[in-house]
């Protein structure tokens, strides 16, 4: 079965069609209008072995808030409906991935029952034309609707672009490992037998 799926999604304030691959080759085509964050989502693509295409319009005359948090609703549905019944997969992956200064750990377990702990302070108010306040509010977003519980802590770091770059690489490798087929595993990885809430 095809571990691959697309969702469009239209609101008054944003406009996104996402197409997920999780079985990829780490290919990607990103335009949301906010070039730090078209940046992020093609490393995280890259080091996570998806395949994603994201076109987005938003009110980037409000701010960026909109679009991005919208991007990680469609994303953690994509998600969702990509994994089907969750049936084999690891369920868990951790990543720690350094960044020149910046060392960052993510833990994601793909449990159905959302979940974010986000350890950082920003020194500055945004990357480009990225809010950094919306790094966390993407992450949450992808929880919400992915039903993953997520940790990301930062262990070092100072450079705030090199910060939230780890960070996503990190999410890429970490949501890889939890996704992939283990054979020894019946049905889901769980003693409940289900992986929702």
């Amino acid at each position: 079965m095809e571990r691959k799926t697309n969702i469009y999604r239209k609101t008054n304030e944003t406009e996104i069609t996402l197409d997920l691959s999780l079985d990829g080759s780490g290919k990607s085509t990103i335009s949301t209008g906010i070039g730090f964050f078209d940046h992020m989502l093609t490393l995280m693509a890259k080091h996570g072995f998806m395949n994603l295409t994201v076109k987005a319009t938003g009110d980037l005359e409000v701010d960026c808030h909109h679009t991005i948090e919208d991007i990680g609703i469609v994303l953690g549905q994509c998600i969702t409906k990509a994994l089907h019944d969750k049936s084999g997969i690891k369920r868990y992956g951790s990543a720690t991935v350094p960044m020149e200064e910046a060392l960052v750990l993510c833990a994601v377990d793909i449990s159905g029952r959302p979940y974010l702990g986000f350890d950082c302070a920003f020194t500055v108010e945004r990357v480009g034309t990225m809010d950094t306040e919306m790094v966390e509010e993407f992450f949450r977003a992808v929880c919400l609707h992915g039903g993953l519980n997520l940790h990301l802590k930062v262990l070092a770091g100072k450079n705030n672009h090199h910060i939230i770059e780890a960070m996503f690489k990190a999410f890429g490798k970490a949501l890889d490992e939890a996704t992939q087929i283990d054979p020894r595993i019946v049905g889901v990885l769980s003693t409940k037998g289900t992986l929702e809430v």
